[in-house]
């Protein structure tokens, strides 16, 4: 079994308002419409009964999947954290520079919450794993598949 799924405030409200609008308002239309296309009759071939039942079970497979998530969900606010400001830990805003001269920061959040174009990385991936409990003017070697690269540790935050 999986560990827990650390999620900011902001990350498990997303969730959460997803997994009420798919019980709420996405499977409720779908149901009535499967009930409206069985009423049509024959359902072996009718396409609209088929891939309505089809949609209503990834509905309903994402609503497990959800409510799994939140009931494993282990809310972190990264300002209330005990330890060190200094110290690279989950929430941390971190800017880091490359062997380029390169910067850029993230933010190091659950694996649901992340999106590495926009900085926001998992605390998991490769990068997050070895900025985690480190320091300003640290330099770590990330292992990745491009190849390991240096990076310094410039900043971090918590905002």
């Amino acid at each position: 079994m999986p560990g827990p799924n650390y999620l900011t405030p902001d990350g498990a409200k997303k969730l959460a308002e997803e997994l009420r609008k798919l019980v709420n308002v996405e499977r409720t239309k779908v149901v009535q419409e499967v009930a409206d296309a069985a009423a049509q009759g024959d359902r072996s071939e009718n396409a609209e009964y088929i891939y309505g039942k089809k949609r209503l079970r990834e509905i309903d497979r994402r609503i497990r999947s959800l409510t799994n998530r939140l009931e494993n969900a282990v809310v972190v606010k990264p300002k209330a954290q005990a330890g060190p400001a200094d110290v690279v830990r989950f929430g941390a805003q971190v800017e880091i520079e490359d062997e380029d001269g390169q910067r850029r920061t993230y933010v190091l959040l659950g694996p649901e919450e992340s999106d590495p174009d926009n900085g926001r990385l998992s605390f998991k991936s490769p990068l997050g794993q070895s900025l985690m409990k480190r320091k300003v003017g640290d330099v770590v070697t990330v292992k990745r598949p491009a190849g390991d690269i240096d990076v310094e540790i410039v900043a971090i935050s918590y905002p």
